[in-house]
């Protein structure tokens, strides 16, 4: 399993972002993860300089997004629906995009629900439970 750590998470999205400003090729995961950058412009002063990216600390005080967990929930979500992973996510995501009429808007209520289980799964000690998490991205498209 890839586990990088928070530097390296820091670095490839600040290095992605630099090879996009520079016209310079991309990887595939690269090009994934600029696609949702270029979508968060918000983003791009925190992406510009690597080193102070590294440094950053995001908190809950603080009232703002963390750039680089909210851009690797989306490449979470990304790769969770290309593989269909787990089974029904996909057709869950889609529904609501098409419901939000914007895949962007079904990926931060994806987000969301992907969140709330996280927290659920670490509090109680239980296994993330996968058909809950479909039933709170599916729930989400009937609103």
């Amino acid at each position: 399993m890839f586990a990088p750590s928070q530097e390296q998470v820091r670095r490839f999205f600040c290095e992605a972002w630099a090879k996009h400003l520079a016209g310079q090729p991309l990887t595939p995961l690269e090009a994934q993860a600029v696609d949702w950058m270029v979508q968060h412009p918000e983003y791009h002063q925190d992406l510009a300089d690597v080193e102070a990216a590294v440094a950053a600390m995001y908190t809950v005080e603080e009232g703002r997004t963390n750039p680089f967990l909210h851009l690797s929930m989306h490449l979470s979500i990304t790769e969770q629906v290309s593989i269909d992973q787990p089974r029904g996510i996909k057709a869950a995501v889609e529904r609501l995009a098409h419901k939000r009429n914007s895949l962007h808007e079904a990926h931060h209520e994806a987000m969301e629900a992907l969140g709330e289980m996280v927290w659920e799964s670490q509090r109680s000690g239980k296994p993330f439970d996968g058909q809950s998490y479909i039933d709170r991205v599916s729930m989400r498209a009937t609103r």
